[in-house]
């Protein structure tokens, strides 16, 4: 569903035959402060990090960045390296998470099938203080707000996948000779003792699009806390579902399908074609929602959970194909559409990876908002669509953070697959009621993996990961006053904000 307010492009129309208009000033302006190139070359630190997930620690006001061979410690105030902490012994490393002095590192093991690690850091010396076990592939950590708990998301991922099993449409894989299972563990910070949860046992819905996907098990992708404590919300990308942990007895509760979003209803426009042309229309095709990022908030003594709809096939990519693929039969322009082939038939229709999107859902997995072709349509604004990326997921949505600046929730939207770093802005404040604000685009930066944003010192800022660039950057985000009142429109559209900026600006 969209907000009911009017749509940025009937808002820009109106404010070009409406006169005379006061227009009213951004709510957020955006401030670039520093980027730091992590690799070789020209100013770059040359530790070998690639820069995929921030964390920060206000006591020494200081941004860890982890990526495969370890952390980069920066000073948050100049983006000048502290230090750098090697991980190569422990194996590689995939998250890293702070809270009360202690920095966690996720690892994985050589042997990726094998159980991983989470090695524990001091943030003020930066010395490793120990480390427990955990399951096989630990890709993401998180912990609860209050720090007790530290909960790891373990995709258990096999290093060779199994083959396909006759010529069926939609098709059918085995399972593969070595697969551990997906779970999460769950770590109590006073005692460092772990539980580790599958989900054997838990009951899978046969509504909501949940993919049994075959030849593999359920395997989490990424953790969010409710802000009491209480639950967790684990994302099972591949699966199309979320499961529902329970932290006061350490169970899984549910698993939620989050269903499919109709690419050929109004609003949900794809570009599907990777012609050197963008345009953006309704086709008989679905999403399959898939998200990656996650992050919770309240309102109203409600939990809500914000999704990037990133969409994801299995690593050996056996599980897509063109939707022109035989028993599958698309033509026109749907043909190279890039699908699920255990999912799509002549007959069942086409289900693509990703809605393209970022949605918001209740705490029992009900869909209250989604942004539609907004993020798309942004992009394009911007002149930074990749049409390149067109038949796949488009901008592909992939990392998120909240933060609340001025008694609003922003929502941040990390755009992984633009010409040039973007990042879109909106107001989550009424999940109901949703506004996109902006879109920040970083000159000089590609591909924003992890994003952080944190409150320090009477300011807010959000840090930015990128993975293919190789670098962090960090932004300042201030809040400009609003207006007392806005003008009326000619259309009758009163109280509406033009809340854009060209933003990523040097200091």
């Amino acid at each position: 569903m969209f907000p009911s307010r009017p749509s940025q492009a009937l808002l820009l129309s109106t404010l070009l035959v409406a006169a005379p208009l006061a227009i009213a000033a951004p709510i957020v302006s955006v401030q670039k402060l520093w980027s730091v190139q992590h690799g070789a070359g020209p100013g770059g630190l040359n530790t070998g990090v690639t820069s995929e997930i921030a964390a920060f620690d206000a006591a020494t006001n200081t941004i860890w960045v982890a990526g495969v061979v370890g952390v980069d410690v920066l000073n948050a105030g100049t983006g000048s390296l502290v230090q750098h902490i090697d991980t190569t012994a422990f194996g590689s490393v995939n998250s890293v998470a702070i809270k009360n002095g202690v920095a966690a590192f996720a690892i994985e093991s050589s042997t990726r099938t094998n159980p991983g690690t989470v090695q524990f850091y001091d943030t003020t010396t930066r010395a490793n203080t120990g480390f427990v076990t955990v399951g096989a592939l630990p890709d993401m950590l998180t912990f609860t707000p209050d720090g007790s708990k530290l909960l790891v998301a373990n995709e258990g991922t096999p290093t060779v996948y199994g083959v396909r099993i006759g010529n069926s449409v939609p098709r059918n894989y085995a399972p593969a000779a070595v697969d551990p299972a997906g779970s999460v563990s769950i770590i109590d910070m006073a005692t460092l003792t772990v539980v580790t949860r599958d989900f054997t046992g838990v009951a899978v819905p046969n509504t909501g699009n949940v993919r049994t996907n075959t030849g593999m098990d359920f395997e989490p992708e990424y953790i969010a806390v409710s802000p009491d404590g209480s639950k967790a919300f684990v994302g099972l990308q591949e699966a199309n579902a979320m499961a529902v942990l329970n932290l006061s007895n350490n169970t899984f509760e549910k698993i939620v399908g989050l269903g499919v979003k109709d690419f050929n209803q109004a609003g949900n426009a794809i570009d599907p074609l990777n012609n050197g042309t963008v345009s953006f229309a309704n086709y008989a095709a679905k999403g399959l929602y898939m998200p990656d990022g996650m992050a919770a908030y309240q309102v109203g003594g409600n939990t809500y959970v914000v999704m990037a709809n990133e969409g994801d096939f299995r690593e050996d990519d056996v599980d897509r194909s063109a939707a022109s693929a035989p028993g599958i039969g698309a033509s026109g322009d749907l043909a190279n559409l890039r699908v699920s082939n255990t999912d799509s038939s002549a007959s069942t229709g086409l289900f693509a990876a990703g809605a393209r999107s970022f949605s918001i859902r209740d705490a029992d997995g009900v869909l209250v908002y989604d942004s539609g072709d907004i993020l798309d349509r942004a992009a394009f604004a911007a002149n930074i669509y990749d049409d390149g990326r067109s038949r796949d997921k488009g901008v592909e949505p992939e990392g998120l953070a909240l933060l609340t600046i001025g008694g609003r929730v922003l929502a941040f939207i990390g755009l992984e697959r633009t010409t040039t770093s973007a990042v879109a802005m909106f107001d989550v404040t009424n999940p109901f009621q949703v506004d996109y604000l902006d879109l920040i685009v970083g000159a000089g930066d590609r591909s924003p993996e992890g994003l952080l944003a944190y409150s320090h010192g009477g300011h807010d800022y959000l840090a930015v990961a990128h993975e293919v660039s190789n670098t962090t950057t960090l932004y300042r985000l201030s809040v400009v006053p609003e207006p007392a009142s806005l003008a009326l429109f000619g259309l009758g559209l009163a109280g509406l904000m033009l809340a854009r900026r060209r933003s990523g600006a040097a200091a």
